[in-house]
């Protein structure tokens, strides 16, 4: 795909990327209350979560590179467990980060299209996203591919000082 004059692939995350992940990830937890971590993780601490997400499978982690420059991630999407117990195997809860230049490009969009086309093969019933408010545009990224806002957790988090909710979103797959 093209992207404001930029070629953009999109691959299963791995080893390499991790360091490079873990930044863009803080980056959120630092500057944002996007992501209810309030301390910058270090690669080592974030290695489990990249190895949660398989190759293949219902717990997937895709990422958006710069064609020509692999080491330059623009954001990844991922699917990940709902909750640990294993009635819930059958539901995921996705997620999306981007690097912080590359939003309104429509790499959020790509993203998130391979990993739902991803999805469609595997016996997986329901998505969720859990989005820290204000969200405008995770809302409207979600909102695109079907998601259904079910309920707000009021004041659910404190970052920075101050209180946050978040809207869950559902997305029917079967």
């Amino acid at each position: 795909m093209v992207s404001d004059r930029i070629e953009v692939q999109v691959s299963p995350g791995e080893e390499g990327d991790l360091a490079a992940l873990t930044e863009l990830y803080n980056h959120y937890v630092r500057e944002t209350a996007i992501t209810f971590d309030v301390t910058p993780l270090t690669p080592d601490e974030r290695r489990p979560w990249l190895l949660s997400h398989p190759e293949d499978g219902p717990h997937r982690l895709l990422v958006a590179r710069e064609a020509g420059s692999p080491e330059k991630i623009l954001g990844y999407a991922t699917s990940s467990p709902f909750r640990p117990k294993a009635a819930y195997a059958t539901s995921v809860e996705t997620t999306i980060y981007l690097a912080p230049d590359a939003g309104g490009r429509g790499i959020g969009t790509l993203l998130y299209k391979q990993l739902f086309e991803a999805l469609a093969s595997e016996d997986v019933h329901r998505a969720y996203a859990g989005i820290a408010l204000p969200n405008e545009a995770s809302i409207r990224l979600h909102r695109r591919f079907g998601f259904e806002q079910i309920g707000v957790y009021g004041e659910v988090g404190r970052k920075f000082g101050a209180y946050h909710d978040v809207a869950w979103f559902e997305k029917r797959l079967t």
